[in-house]
């Protein structure tokens, strides 16, 4: 069972920035694919970012509606995964969440991620 608990959230201008973190349990973090995903009000689920475990050479992945503007990391020493966004838009407001892929599916469909986390609210205010 791995648990998974975002944070960072909250209100911000347009153009503003802000990190998530996604704190994860588990000995074997270094192994996990780690993803963020959003929901807005009224709309599934949607792609943002993963990052592949080490061993395939912690390779990032990006929709491209945030290419260029956020930047997704991983400390293995803290168990933990940063979503560092930049340049925000009030179209990036959702509920950013945290999953696991334990299997390394290299895949950008939610159904791929075992975990999940409760999620965090992001408002960008135009």
């Amino acid at each position: 069972q791995v648990q998974l608990v975002e944070s960072g959230g909250g209100l911000v201008q347009a153009g503003g920035s802000l990190r998530l973190s996604c704190a994860a349990s588990g000995r074997t973090f270094s192994s996990y694919f780690m993803g963020w995903f959003r929901q807005a009000p009224g709309k599934e689920r949607e792609f943002v970012a993963f990052i592949t475990a080490t061993w395939s050479g912690a390779t990032t992945y990006y929709a491209d509606s945030v290419k260029g503007r956020f930047t997704l990391s991983r400390d293995n020493a803290n168990n933990t995964v940063y979503l560092q966004m930049n340049s925000l838009k009030p179209e990036d407001t959702a509920v950013y969440y945290c999953a696991a892929d334990l299997r390394g599916r290299y895949s950008v469909a939610a159904s791929s991620y075992d975990y999940w986390g409760q999620g965090t609210q992001v408002t960008v205010s135009s």
